[in-house]
Order: structure tokens, then sequence, then C-alpha cells
């Protein structure tokens, strides 16, 4: 018997790192092009129909649990779109058709082997691979989010009371990203020299506004080496010096808000930080958009160039106004590995084309549910004319709500994929203190 379980593991085991040498062609079309043969349906769900508490119950089972609790109580309702077709750039396409049976894990979380470019496993996860969670956090991390560099240039943060919706403060951000390494699009290909760090990516923002923030800079290095921490810095600019971050602060609050530094983009840390389960695939509705076709746009925070933000209304002023598609989905669970980390699991939702992660829901140390986060993905095509044809799916509006605390903290974008707003020198600690001064 001892004989049996010893080879049973071992099978396993080589099963789980054997390379992805069985995906095809086919299983690449079917990941990034899962509407090709039709879009999913739910009777009585068409485009325009409106859930809310009269008839959210017909609409239980493509809906994800917090969101279905807030629409029961009255706090918010959704508006059904079209489902469309976000097709990321045919490059980073390519670069994964260029990579089929080369990519494999390692022996532990946080390896892998072969990677070049592209999606790492566009094959279909199966309930039955113990590491398929662990695959599709790969493709999340090595995901054409915000392409090889883009800016939120502004981004506004409001912070809410959700029970009266009094707007308690408002932070005026830029937010810039880079990828150093498995560029497909934007030049130097593929990677930025030199590297010597070997990073993988990086994250800048700079608080321009109200004054007691104002000129407040953090910057991450995320290395290639998922095993190695990030690192990451903060300069106050009311105290006009730089100093380095402890890999704890990344799931403190953010400036006073309701979002970790951990939480940026639906995740952003190690994959080796988590365990990572996949739970299964579904269809449910998911926040993705027209920017541009939305009836109520804001008026507030208008551009020179026209644009204008999504806006916010219901309860306390917490939901971003916009329509939702049912699309294809990945449900995958992160548990932290650090006993001390502040909670139990985290649930995303991740869209199956875009790699994406635009729900998210996050479970305090009991396992109750702690708080929502929601990213709104805009289509390229139909929001600035320097996104159309990107291939990126523009983070357009977030809110994370803390239903615990009856708190809300809502974000506003204007998403822009352009190089010249990201050269790789803003993305270093000298220009944190040549900014700052």
């Amino acid at each position: 018997m001892r004989l049996l379980n010893t080879t049973l593991v071992a099978a396993l085991l080589m099963a789980a790192n054997l390379p992805a040498q069985a995906a095809t062609n086919e299983d690449v079309d079917s990941s990034f092009f899962p509407y090709k043969n039709g879009v999913p349906t739910h009777d009585g769900l068409n485009a325009g129909v409106v859930i809310d508490q009269s008839n959210v119950g017909q609409f239980k089972e493509v809906i994800d649990p917090a969101m279905f609790e807030f629409i029961s109580q009255g706090w918010t309702k959704i508006t059904v779109g079209e489902t469309t077709s976000f097709d990321l750039h045919p490059n980073y396409i390519q670069a994964t058709r260029d990579g089929l049976g080369k990519v494999k894990l390692g022996e532990k979380s946080g390896e892998i082997e072969g990677f070049i470019a592209g999606r790492p496993f566009p094959e279909e996860p199966s309930m039955d691979d113990p590491r398929a969670g662990e695959k599709l956090a790969w493709n999340y991390k090595y995901g054409y989010n915000w392409g090889d560099n883009a800016a939120i240039y502004p981004f506004y943060w409001k912070y809410k009371d959700m029970k009266s919706g009094k707007l308690e403060r408002t932070i005026k951000f830029n937010f810039h990203f880079l990828n150093y390494m498995h560029r497909v699009n934007q030049e130097p290909l593929p990677e930025i020299t030199p590297n010597p760090s070997k990073l993988y990516r990086a994250i800048y923002v700079q608080a321009l506004e109200p004054f007691d923030v104002k000129d407040t800079q953090l910057l991450i290095h995320r290395y290639e080496n998922d095993l190695k921490r990030d690192s990451a810095w903060l300069y106050l600019g009311f105290q006009r010096r730089v100093r380095r971050l402890a890999s704890g602060q990344v799931t403190d609050a953010f400036l006073g808000s309701d979002v970790m530094i951990e939480d940026f983009e639906g995740y952003n840390g190690r994959i080796n930080d988590m365990e990572w389960t996949f739970k299964g695939a579904k269809n449910i509705l998911v926040p993705f958009y027209n920017h541009n076709a939305l009836p109520n746009l804001s008026e507030e925070h208008k551009e020179s160039d026209g644009y204008q933000f999504v806006e916010m209304g219901d309860k306390g002023d917490c939901f971003p106004q916009i329509t939702w598609q049912l699309r294809k989905v990945y449900e995958l669970e992160n548990k932290p590995k650090d006993a001390n980390h502040p909670i139990s699991k985290r649930v995303h939702y991740i869209d199956a084309q875009t790699f994406t992660i635009p729900r998210t829901l996050t479970y305090d140390r009991k396992g109750d549910l702690w708080k929502s986060w929601q990213i709104g993905q805009a289509h390229p095509d139909h929001h600035l004319p320097k996104n159309k044809g990107t291939g990126v799916a523009i983070d357009d509006s977030f809110t994370m709500i803390d239903v615990q605390a009856m708190h809300c903290t809502t974000g506003q974008f204007k998403g822009q994929v352009d190089p010249s707003l990201n050269p790789a020198r803003k993305f270093t600690v000298q220009n944190l203190r040549a900014s700052g001064r």
C-alpha cells in the first residue's frame, strides 16, 4: 500500500510538471476567441434588461454571490449589455502560438520554465489537474493587462461613507505601468535593456492632489524570478525622503483607502505567496462595456479633450454606472501562505478571454465576506482614439466596498496606451527624489 501511494504521488507530480505539449493551435483559438461560435445565454437575459430587487432571483446563477446580495438589498442594479469579443493584440496571440509545447511549471510554486511571451498555458484548465490554479495565476501574471506599457492619467480615487453617501476625500493620481520583459508590441522588443536586476514589471504612482499628499509616490519593482520578493519604495512629499517598504506594508490600507497595494489590478503580488485553487469555469455577468456608449458619463473632472469619466451612483455613490456582459470566467481561489496575512482568501473571477480580473471577493480571517472589488473593463476600440486597435482591455472604473465597515473607495480612470507617458527613467528610485523636489 505504501509503495502504491508513493507511486501515485510521483505520477501526479510528473503529470503536473509535463510541458504544455497537449496544447494546440485549436486551444489557442478557443482561449482567445471564446465567442467565435456564439455567446453564452441565460433564460430572460438580453441586452437592455435591468436586474434589480424585483427580478434578481431569476438570474442568481449568473451573478457572483456579493453582487447578488447587493442587488437583493436594493443597493444597486445591473444593466445588461451585449456580450462582445475583446480581442487581444495579434502579436500576443502569435507569441502564445510560438510557445506551444515549450512551457511547464517548475517543481516549486512560483517556478516556470520555457516561457518567452504570450499566454503560458492556453489550454482549458482541468479540475483533475492539481496545479490548474497555479497555471491560471501565471496566465494572469503574464497577461496583456495594459499591454507592454500604459498609464492611468489622471486617476481619481474617492473615499465614501456608504451609509450616508458622504464624500470624505478625493485624491488625484497618475499611475504608470511598464513591462521590462516579454514585450510583444512596443519597442524595444522583447526586453528593455540594460536590465541587470532582471525586472519583469514596474508600477509607478504619483499623487497630485490634495496638498497634504501631493508628491507622495510609490514605486514597485517585480522581478522575473517569482521567488524573489518585490522591491517597493514610498516617497512621502511632506517628509521629502524615500523609504523602502517592508513586505507586510502591501496589505495595509493604501493612503487610508479601502484598497491594499496587494489589491491593485485584482491581485498585485507574487504567485508564490498564495495557494491557488481552480474552482471551475462558468458564465456570469461581469463589468465589461463600451465606454463611449455609456448613457450617463460623469460631468465632473472633464478633460480638455472632452473625455468624460464613468459616473458613480446607487448606494453611497459606490457603484459605477456601467453595463455588464455575460461572459465566460474562471473561478480562482487564492489563500495566503503567511498565517499573519489579514485575509483568509480571495475568490477571483478571471475573464477567460482577456485574463483580467473584473471581480474579486475578499474574505476576512473568520471566513466572512470583507470586501468586494470590481474593475470595469472598457473595449479599447470604443474609448480614446489612441487606444483603438491596441488589444488592451482598458481598466476604466473601480469600486472597493468594505461591506463590514459600510465604506467604499471608488476609482475613475483615463486609461491611455501611450508609450510616451512611460519612459523607463520614470520607474527608478532616482525619479522619486527628482519628482518630489
